[in-house]
Order: C-alpha cells, then sequence, then structure tokens
C-alpha cells in the first residue's frame, strides 16, 4: 500500500496532518449524529430532520468561493486556524446548550450553520495546501487519502456516535466534537510553512473573488466537473438526509441503529475511495457513469429493504460509488488548477458538491414529508440510475496532468512612459501575419487562446482582420491596471504558453510579432502634472521593444 495510495503518508508532515483531521472528521460525525438525533426528539417532522444536513453543507456553497480567495490571498495555515476557532465555538456552544436544556430545533440549525461556516472556510486552503506537503506525483494519493480520512470517520464514527447518544445524551457528543477541533489545531500551530515571497502584491478579497469566478467561467473542462457534481450531489444527498428516518421508520430502530447504518455508509466509502487509483485506469466518463448506476442500485435497495443486514450492504455499495465519484471529481478540479487560483478552483468545487447536498437534502425532505421516506428514496434511485445521460451533453474531460504547473516567470516589459500599479487600463495588442490559407486553422487556435487571456485577467478580448492586408491578423485585450497585466502576463501554466507559441507558430516571415503595450484614456479622465507618475495619463502607445515571448 506504501507504493501506491499510502505514499503520502511516509512524509512526516503531511502524516501528523492527516492524522489530527481524522480525529477532527470523527469529531464532526459525532456531532452529526447527536444533532440529527436531538432533531428526531425534538420534532416528527422529516423537513427538519434533512435540515441539519442542510444546515452544515449550506455555509460551504454560501461561503467557499469567498473562502477559496481568501486560501489563495493568505497564509493557509492561519486561515486553517481561524476556521478551526469557529467550527470550535459553535461546538462548544451546543454543548453548554445541550447541558442546560435549552436546546430548540432553530437553535440546533443555526449553530450546526456556524459549525459549517467553519468547515467553508477550513476546506479550501486545507485542500489547496496538500500540494504543498506532498511532491507532485503522490498528489492524487494524498486527495484519495483526505477522502478515506473523511470515510474512516464516516464508517466508525456515527456508530461511536450512536453509542455515546445512547448512553450519555447529545450533550456529550457535542463536547467530544469541540474537543477533538484540539489536535488539528495543534499541528497547525507547529507547521512552520514556507511561503514563496511575491514580486507583485496581493489582490483585494472582492478581485481575487471575480479573479477565481472569472477563472471558473473560462474554463470549459472545470465548468463541466462543477456541473456534474452539483447533479451527483443533489441526486445522491437523499441517503445523507434521509438516514435518522431509515434507522427509525424502515427499520424499526433507533439512535444505535442510526449510528450502524451510517458507519456501513462510511465503510463502503472507504472501500471507494480505496479503489481511486483502479478507477483511473478507465476514461474518466466510464468511471462516473459507473458510480453513478452503483449508488443508484443501492439505494434502491435500501428503499426496498427492512432487514438490517441487507440494508447495511446495500448502504456499502451505494458508499463506495458516492465517494469514488466526489473523489474523482476532487482529483480531476486539483490536477487541473493552477496554482494561483487552486484555493479558487476548490472552492467551487467544495459549492458545487455542498450546494448540490443542501439542495437535495431540502428537495427530499420535503418529497419524504409528501409521500414517504421509501418512495422518496425510490425517485432518488431513479435519479442517480438516469444520471449518467448527463454525459452525452457534459462528457467528463481527462484529468489534468502536471503541466497545469507554473510556467516560468517573464521579466517585467520595459516603460518609458512614468505609470503606477494602478495605471490603467492597459491595452495589448499583437499583431501576427498569417498564409490565407492557414486562416481557419489559426482562428481555431485563437479561440483557445481567448479562453487562456480571459481566464487568466483579461476582458474585451478581440481578433481581427485587416481588409487591406488579409494576412494581418490584430489580437486585442485589455486589464484593469498595469499591476493586474503583470499577473496576467506570468498566470499561465506551462500547456497554456504552448497554446500560445502555437499561435505565434502561425506568423509568417522573418520580423517577429509585434507586441503594443497602451494606455487606454478616456475622453475627459486626464489629469496629470509634467514630469509626475501617470495614473491618468496622455493617451498614447507606450515606446517598447519588439517582444516576441509568448506571454505577451
Amino acid at each position: 500500500m506504501l507504493n501506491g495510495i499510502g505514499a503520502p503518508l511516509r512524509i512526516a508532515l503531511f502524516r501528523r496532518i492527516w492524522l489530527a483531521s481524522l480525529l477532527s472528521n470523527f469529531g464532526l460525525m459525532i456531532h452529526g449524529v447527536g444533532a440529527a438525533w436531538a432533531m428526531t426528539q425534538l420534532t416528527s417532522s422529516a423537513n427538519m430532520v434533512a435540515l441539519v444536513q442542510s444546515s452544515l453543507m449550506l455555509p460551504v456553497m454560501l461561503l467557499s468561493v469567498t473562502a477559496g480567495a481568501v486560501a489563495d490571498m493568505f497564509d493557509r495555515r492561519r486561515v486553517g486556524l481561524i476556521a478551526l476557532s469557529i467550527g470550535f465555538t459553535g461546538a462548544a456552544t451546543l454543548s453548554v446548550l445541550a447541558r442546560f436544556g435549552l436546546l430548540t430545533p432553530p437553535l440546533i440549525l443555526a449553530f450546526t450553520f456556524l459549525i459549517g461556516s467553519g468547515m467553508a472556510l477550513f476546506g479550501p486552503s486545507w485542500q489547496a495546501s496538500v500540494s504543498e506537503q506532498v511532491p507532485p506525483e503522490t498528489l492524487p494519493s494524498a486527495v484519495a487519502l483526505n477522502g478515506i480520512s473523511y470515510n474512516i470517520a464516516r464508517s466508525f464514527g456515527p456508530a461511536i456516535g450512536g453509542v455515546i447518544v445512547a448512553t450519555a445524551g447529545a450533550t456529550a457528543a457535542f463536547i467530544c466534537n469541540a474537543a477533538l477541533y484540539l489536535p488539528l489545531a495543534t499541528v497547525l500551530l507547529l507547521w512552520r510553512r514556507v511561503v514563496e515571497p511575491s514580486r507583485l502584491p496581493p489582490e483585494r478579497l472582492t478581485r481575487a473573488i471575480v479573479s477565481g469566478v472569472r477563472y471558473v467561467v473560462h474554463s470549459p473542462s472545470l465548468r463541466i466537473v462543477l456541473w456534474r457534481t452539483l447533479s451527483t450531489g443533489i441526486g445522491g444527498s437523499s441517503i445523507l438526509a434521509l438516514m435518522p428516518l431509515i434507522a427509525r421508520d424502515l427499520l424499526g430502530g433507533g439512535a444505535q441503529t442510526f449510528g450502524i447504518m451510517l458507519g456501513a455508509f462510511g465503510m463502503g466509502a472507504v472501500i471507494g475511495a480505496l479503489n481511486v487509483g483502479t478507477a483511473r485506469r478507465f476514461s474518466s466518463e466510464a468511471a462516473i457513469r459507473a458510480c453513478l448506476l452503483t449508488m443508484g442500485l443501492g439505494v434502491a435497495v435500501v428503499a426496498l429493504s427492512r432487514i438490517p443486514v441487507l440494508t447495511a450492504a446495500a448502504l456499502v455499495v451505494a458508499g463506495a460509488g458516492w465517494t469514488l465519484s466526489i473523489t474523482l471529481f476532487n482529483v480531476a478540479i486539483q490536477l487541473s488548477a493552477p496554482r494561483w487560483v487552486a484555493g479558487r478552483a476548490l472552492a467551487t468545487f467544495q459549492a458545487a458538491i455542498s450546494g448540490g447536498v443542501a439542495i437535495g437534502s431540502w428537495i427530499w425532505g420535503h418529497v419524504a414529508d409528501a409521500v414517504t421516506t421509501d418512495h422518496a428514496l425510490m425517485l432518488s434511485a431513479a435519479a442517480l440510475l438516469a444520471a449518467p445521460v448527463l454525459g452525452l451533453w457534459l462528457r467528463m474531460p481527462t484529468a489534468g496532468d502536471r503541466s497545469e504547473q507554473a510556467a516560468d516567470q517573464l521579466a517585467d516589459p520595459e516603460v518609458n512612459l512614468a505609470i503606477t500599479a494602478r495605471s490603467g487600463p492597459i491595452v495589448i495588442e499583437i499583431d501576427y501575419r498569417v498564409d490565407p490559407d492557414r486562416a481557419r486553422a489559426f482562428y481555431g487556435v485563437m479561440q483557445a487562446v481567448q479562453l487562456s487571456r480571459q481566464r487568466n485577467g483579461a476582458y474585451g478580448w478581440s481578433l481581427s482582420r485587416d481588409l487591406a492586408d488579409p494576412e494581418l491578423w490584430t489580437e486585442r485585450y485589455h486589464c484593469p491596471t498595469w499591476t493586474d497585466y503583470l499577473r496576467q502576463r506570468n498566470r499561465p501554466t506551462q500547456s497554456e504558453r504552448a497554446l500560445h507559441q502555437s499561435a505565434i507558430d502561425f506568423h509568417l516571415g522573418p520580423e517577429p510579432i509585434r507586441v503594443r503595450r497602451m494606455l487606454e484614456r478616456p475622453f475627459g479622465s486626464v489629469r496629470w502634472k509634467d514630469d509626475t507618475p501617470d495614473r491618468a495619463g496622455p493617451a498614447e502607445v507606450l515606446p517598447l521593444p519588439t517582444n516576441v515571448t509568448s506571454g505577451a
């Protein structure tokens, strides 16, 4: 095992963080049992029971994009510590309320939402920091191990939680969760993270959020993964949302049965995560289809079964399909997103899966109230069995490789106009001479170049062809400020640089392509004094030397 999925555990830093996160995940599972069972004791509404899961996952959907921007802007270790403090506060407060008999359904949901908010802030920083803890070749195994950590806790944590709740009540479950935040906080405090200095100042939070959203919008492969993740979360969340009702209504059990059933689902999840390497030998689409069909069959058996052993076996099957699919989505994101936007890309993934679970939990809770629990599960099974049809329109892309690593930094262009970091907008024009017989092929390459420029920070992109000189093509785009242009220029990955070079290779003649960088000055905006740096300077071409690099 240590030569395969267990290889990252040889690295001391990753091993310590992994073990501490395992304990934290145990605490979260125990909290889930306590909160869900406490809710069943306070209300008979299936919808309120399902909302426990929604309240835990909804913050991840709502806050993940912001959390991802924070993860890319600030020290990820410190962000993780703050996030753990938020979760600890929620768990400790619930413990006090439960101890004094002050729990109500709204309070359970409110403080579970607070714990979920800590998860939302912690997730992107933790996941994006995995690539700092292990070498690139072991990253897929490290991602799978993090999934295994969560699902080992899911396998045994709920059963332990069921015993705790049955013997000592929900108060003990909440106290246990609060205590198990402490090992992970200690490990992060002791981590001496090496921070790579940046030549440029960090983006403002709003700009960083926009940059992350823009990257996803202009990345077709990431959009497909996110849509498939969302749909899988909606279809498969019925098990997570209705598990207390499966234990109580379908199997006639109590808190211990609930914990055992959750443990069976988690055991299947561990089995699924351990088989990530095997699944990646097949195409991404084939692997995801197999996972969806496996989940659908498992959920259908759960809906029909009234025998605990058969239900547990079906939950093992459903859990394997669930976690394997989520891990494959996660690996696809981590291997495709470049370092500068890794936290934000992972945050959108977190938002997609958590949003799917939150939305699905709400849907299946209402369906169970309207009909019955077993009928709601059958409808969920039907949705999962039909989900592979989405692959006809949203086919899973081939997972990225480490060519998505950042390319070498380019030297800053020479400028002869006095400007500041905030001067802008900056306009870039690149002239290519292309054989008319190759015009169609060049245009196809430039469509890919457009997406590359836009996801790295450009806007207002256009491509023009000279009417009087058909060989001459001009690419034109904007960046908000000079600093934003320098970021955009150095964000392309190795594969994107190769794409830009393929466009340059169409250029004819002995003369290189011509690059012009200009400071755009809208009419009426010019306010300057002689010999002062220009923040709103004259509308003139910067007198720069010709630049033939693919970074423009």
